[in-house]
């Protein structure tokens, strides 16, 4: 083979070689682009996902701080409207309490009144002999009642009962009045005067007169 065929089979092969290298070298451009097109892909995919994620817990955050927000300031509301209840109530049974005196100033209204509250304790203790208590100034208005309980009782029960007026140990004199009925040989102590009478009434009536005052408590649904 002759030099110049020797060169023209090296142009060949040199001219080959570098069209393998370019097809190569293109090939591998080509991959590495779809490599890093996949991998951009993914980073995106990856960083809208976490972006994704921090919004959506700041929004939870957000909204869970909002609804604590509400709640606190529906509770404090609901506290204040409760004390304000609270205070108007007490004040109502306060006035009451101090009008309770002022029955005393009607005699045979306060006889029978005590006529009542004695005749409640006879029947509650069913006893022969019962024992009475009241304020000093009020024994001479109490003996009357107990006269008078004693024979409405003996009519209605037909037997008779001995009531004594203690005066050895007499109620307050601060107290508004009423009696209590001392049976069981000093053991049954039945609390008939004015102001347990008040107490038992704000107990009784507290719920009534709640709604009287502030009308149906829409939120409530079992009622005693």
């Amino acid at each position: 083979m002759s030099d110049d065929q020797v060169a023209g089979e090296l142009k060949k092969m040199t001219a080959f070689i570098r069209q393998e290298a370019l097809e190569k070298a293109k090939e591998i451009e080509i991959k590495a682009d779809e490599e890093f097109a996949i991998e951009k892909s993914k980073l995106v995919r990856q960083e809208t996902s976490s972006i994704d994620s921090q919004y959506a817990k700041k929004h939870k955050q957000a909204s869970m701080s909002q609804q604590i927000t509400r709640s606190t300031l529906a509770n404090k509301t609901r506290i204040k409207v409760l004390s304000a209840r609270q205070e108007l109530l007490d004040e109502l049974f306060e006035k009451a309490r101090d009008k309770l005196a002022t029955y005393r100033e009607d005699k045979a209204k306060y006889e029978g009144m005590c006529q009542g509250l004695i005749l409640e304790g006879l029947y509650a203790l069913n006893e022969d002999k019962v024992i009475v208590r009241a304020r000093k100034a009020d024994y001479d208005t109490v003996k009357k009642a107990i006269s008078g309980a004693k024979k409405e009782y003996k009519e209605n029960l037909g037997k008779e009962v001995n009531v004594e007026l203690d005066e050895k140990n007499p109620q307050p004199e601060g107290s508004p009045g009423g009696v209590s009925i001392v049976g069981g040989g000093g053991k049954i102590d039945i609390n008939n005067t004015l102001d347990e009478r008040l107490k038992l009434l704000e107990i009784d009536a507290l719920p009534m007169v709640r709604t009287t005052l502030f009308g149906k408590n829409e939120n409530r649904r079992f009622y005693d």
